[in-house]
């Protein structure tokens, strides 16, 4: 329909529809976000999806995948060396360790990140002793600090969580404190702070918005970092406990079986390595769709 209006408003998108314009132009991380959904589809339904139980005997010992001339379809990735089903227990690990992973990181970020936006938005004695604090914590890695949490605590699947948990908050809080620190001594702060803006207004719609790619990578950090220390606890004996399908445990319980039944180790060790991987190529196209946003 012809419009009588021949002074057409321009619609300027916002930030977040320019980021998610840059996003969608970015083949690899609509590829990774794709991939992503399918993890936590499959994280979310695991247990309707298991063709067997993930922990009982349903089939012949060492049985290969169903490509191998010597397989059958019925147990597609092959079964254990106890006759496990392989592809029901990865569908179940998809649990124990990727989804643990988000959900520790969002519960390590919720925290790390109140307290480093205090810590950032403050100054004096305060933000120097938290400053050095973290300073020290950070120098002992994740992992290490995961393993002293477990041997003081005993192994099992919820003192790992404890462990990483406690282990991931003080990296949000120095990279949040840094960020913010670094952003309210800009002088748009100080303009905005001498036109009478109070610390609330300055945080939600200044500082956290200019911050979003620190987040960003410290978000996809953190569910990498705790993937790996979950699978490499479970690897070592440290994390969840025999029979559950950990990842970490699973290649653990089958890495004297590497050149007799190399599938038991390769496909849990390939779910890790695709986990990792999807979560990093989605951290790094949001952060290059929110770095283009902006600019």
């Amino acid at each position: 329909m012809l419009s009588n209006n021949i002074y057409q408003e321009t619609k300027i998108p916002t930030q977040w529809e320019r980021a998610w314009q840059n996003f969608r132009t970015n083949s690899l991380a609509v590829f990774g976000f794709w991939c992503l959904l399918l993890l936590i589809c499959l994280t979310l339904v695991a247990p309707w999806l298991t063709p067997y139980d993930a922990v009982s005997q349903v089939g012949e010992l060492l049985m290969p995948p169903s490509w191998d001339p010597s397989g059958h379809v019925e147990f597609f990735f092959g079964t254990d060396d106890l006759g496990r089903d392989i592809l029901s227990r990865l569908l179940m690990g998809t649990r124990l360790t990727f989804g643990y992973a988000i959900l520790i990181a969002l519960c390590s970020g919720v925290i790390g990140i109140a307290i480093g936006v205090m810590a950032g938005m403050s100054r004096g004695l305060k933000s120097s002793f938290l400053n050095h604090l973290l300073d020290t914590v950070l120098s002992i890695p994740s992992l290490l600090l995961a393993i002293i949490v477990v041997a003081y605590m005993g192994p099992g699947e919820y003192s790992i969580l404890l462990a990483i948990w406690l282990a991931l908050i003080p990296r949000f809080i120095r990279a949040v404190y840094t960020a913010v620190h670094n952003e309210v001594e800009k002088d748009y702060i100080i303009a905005a702070r001498l036109d009478g803006a109070n610390d609330f207004y300055l945080l939600y719609n200044s500082i956290l918005p200019n911050i979003l790619t620190v987040l960003t990578n410290e978000f996809t950090r953190a569910i990498s970092i705790a993937i790996l220390d979950i699978a490499a606890l479970g690897f070592l004996g440290l994390g969840a406990q025999t029979p559950l399908p950990e990842w970490g445990a699973m290649v653990g319980d089958s890495i004297e079986l590497i050149y007799l039944a190399p599938w038991t180790v390769t496909l849990p060790g390939l779910a890790i390595t695709f986990s990792v991987l999807v979560v990093n190529l989605v951290g790094e196209g949001l952060r290059q769709a929110i770095n283009a946003g902006i600019d």
